[in-house]
């Protein structure tokens, strides 16, 4: 498999380079150089397949020889050990729910593969993965790699901008788990993830690998739950389907409209984002013009400056469709709490991310389309918002539990590269 450099083109890795650099010179973000994609017969006969099996030909598909697929399958079994359903919460709309991981959130699947991955290509040389979180992703990272032998996982996130119980998921585990609060956004933890990348002697000496959704493994696992889920949906649904995504670091939509290139039925998608609305505004008059960010009840999507996006231009440059083909909408967080009470009307307990995807695709649903919108994080993690916005308790899963009570590990910092440097260093 051969990525380059959106950046700078002549830049050209491997799958493994690319998992094992994470991000290209001046900061740019890798891309698959071929865009495969399955005939109408073969996307039949993938969605009549169980889930691991399909996942791993769909990554075959972009890993190409450089995994055999024997081992790609195995790796790809060891890492989704957990389903992906697709519940009904109306005639007409379903939710793909995406936390039924160790984590309760989505970003399980991609923080998995890559640990998979990265263990596979690094063998015995020491790692270290530095990495910024709004919230799921370091759950996801932390549990992915926890107790991995020569990996050392250090992980920044906006002090006191990401809800109680994802801390604690964590930021309680210690070992080579190390969990860093910043004094600022995550726009802050991002920037100095950028910096210490930007740092060649820094990033040489430590091994330094990120596991953001910049990482194409991570992106690349995150494909497969969409021909999941319409491997569920029956084949009136799959013809006319609108797939909303909530979105922050648009990596999820990414790979969505990835699987879509691949030859997957999805009709249009919808980029839901809450105020941090920078895509919406973007779409709706060329401008891009990030604002500061604010700190939302959709607090894993408060991104102002997405990741991702340079991709899903690419993908849309390469395939020549038209950016105003998608969808869009942004949700402010009294919406959010009408459409989480409106959810539970329908019977639906939801949260704050899924309930600003639920209210897009409503706003945007056609008469005669299937609307599937994503569950990116179970509900109890977000316990504090969704209790006061019902007005009644919920219960917490034991991954949560089980956490609860435990004294957090992490060190406070303010926004300064020097400090982290000197952070990444001391503990070397």
């Amino acid at each position: 498999m051969k990525l380059y450099n959106l950046k700078d083109h002549n830049e050209q890795v491997s799958f493994a380079q690319a998992v094992t650099q994470g991000l290209g010179k001046n900061q740019g973000l890798f891309f698959p150089h071929g865009l495969p994609e399955f005939s109408l017969t073969e996307i039949d006969e993938l969605l009549e397949m169980d889930f691991v099996p399909r996942s791993s030909r769909i990554l075959s598909a972009f890993i190409g020889d450089e995994i055999t697929p024997e081992i790609l399958e195995e790796r790809v079994r060891a890492a989704f050990t957990f389903p992906a359903p697709v519940v009904k919460v109306s005639d007409d709309v379903a939710c793909l729910e995406l936390f039924h991981g160790p984590t309760l959130a989505f970003k399980d699947f991609g923080g998995r593969f890559m640990a998979q991955m990265l263990t596979h290509i690094s063998g015995d040389k020491p790692v270290t993965i530095l990495t910024a979180t709004s919230g799921d992703t370091g759950a996801a990272v932390a549990h992915a790699f926890y107790g991995l032998k020569n990996v050392r996982v250090v992980i920044l996130y906006p002090r006191g901008k990401i809800s109680p119980l994802q801390e604690k998921l964590f930021c309680t585990l210690g070992g080579n788990i190390e969990t860093v609060a910043v004094e600022g956004d995550f726009d802050d933890c991002q920037a100095l993830v950028k910096q210490a990348f930007d740092d060649e002697p820094l990033k040489q000496q430590l091994g330094l690998n990120s596991a953001n959704s910049i990482n194409i493994s991570r992106l690349l696992a995150q494909i497969c739950y969409y021909f999941e889920a319409v491997a569920q949906l029956p084949q009136e649904a799959r013809n006319q389907l609108v797939v909303s995504v909530p979105s922050g670091n648009f990596g999820d939509l990414t790979a969505g409209l990835l699987a879509k290139a691949l030859g997957l039925p999805v009709k249009r998608f919808i980029a839901a984002t809450n105020v941090n609305d920078t895509v919406p505004r973007y779409l709706e008059s060329g401008e891009w013009s990030p604002h500061s960010t604010r700190a939302t009840l959709s607090n894993a999507m408060d991104v102002s400056q997405p990741n991702n996006w340079p991709r899903v231009e690419e993908l849309f440059r390469r395939k020549t469709w038209r950016l105003s083909d998608l969808g869009y909408a942004a949700v402010d967080d009294e919406t959010t709490k009408e459409t989480v009470r409106e959810l539970k009307g329908l019977g639906y307990l939801s949260e704050p991310h899924a309930a600003v995807a639920w209210r897009a695709l409503r706003d945007n649903l056609q008469p005669g389309e299937f609307g599937l919108f994503l569950g990116t994080a179970h509900p109890a993690k977000f316990k504090e918002s969704v209790e006061e916005i019902l007005g009644e308790s919920l219960e917490l899963p034991e991954a949560l539990a089980e956490r609860a009570d435990l004294p957090l590990l992490s060190s406070i910092i303010p926004a300064d590269f020097t400090v982290l440097n000197q952070l990444l260093l001391k503990s070397k």
